[in-house]
């Protein structure tokens, strides 16, 4: 083969390669462009949204979850949750994340009391039982409001 034959092949690989390249990184963009990993529903005649994430979504996001328990403490009946999963809005509310379907969060009020180690004593919120986020809560949070978007 003579020498301008090589060339003109190796550059036509090279190009060849090159197109190829970019239709595989252009079906890739359009993949993770179409499938968001959350959806925010906001909720008509209040402040929260409802959180839906993809199954990827949750589980990069390591969410964790508990019930709402009922416990003697100091000797009397009260409703506890983890501390961990209290958030703290900017006017100093106090919020929990709940699960009412799979994958799906709604930021929902509480009152708390005081804290004892590391559980919250409640006042107010949802009934015992009712489960509540314990890790991942500060990122629903910031899907809810948009931090990063």
């Amino acid at each position: 083969m003579q020498p301008t034959r090589r060339w003109l092949a190796v550059a036509g690989l090279l190009a060849l390669g090159l197109a190829l390249s970019a239709c595989t990184q252009e079906s890739a963009q359009g993949e993770s462009a179409t499938v968001e990993p959350a959806t925010v529903e906001h909720i008509e005649g209040s402040e929260v949204s409802r959180l839906t994430l993809t199954a990827r979504a949750a589980e990069r996001l390591g969410i964790q979850m508990t019930a709402i328990r009922a416990t003697k403490v100091a000797g009397k009946a009260r409703t506890v949750i983890p501390y961990g999963a209290v958030l703290y809005d900017p006017n100093g509310d106090t919020w929990v994340y709940v699960a009412r379907e799979p994958r799906s969060y709604l930021r929902e009020p509480i009152s708390v009391d005081y804290i004892q180690g590391d559980q919250a004593v409640l006042t107010d919120g949802p009934a015992t039982g009712t489960l509540v986020v314990t890790v991942g809560a500060a990122e629903l949070h910031g899907t809810e409001v948009g931090v990063g978007h």
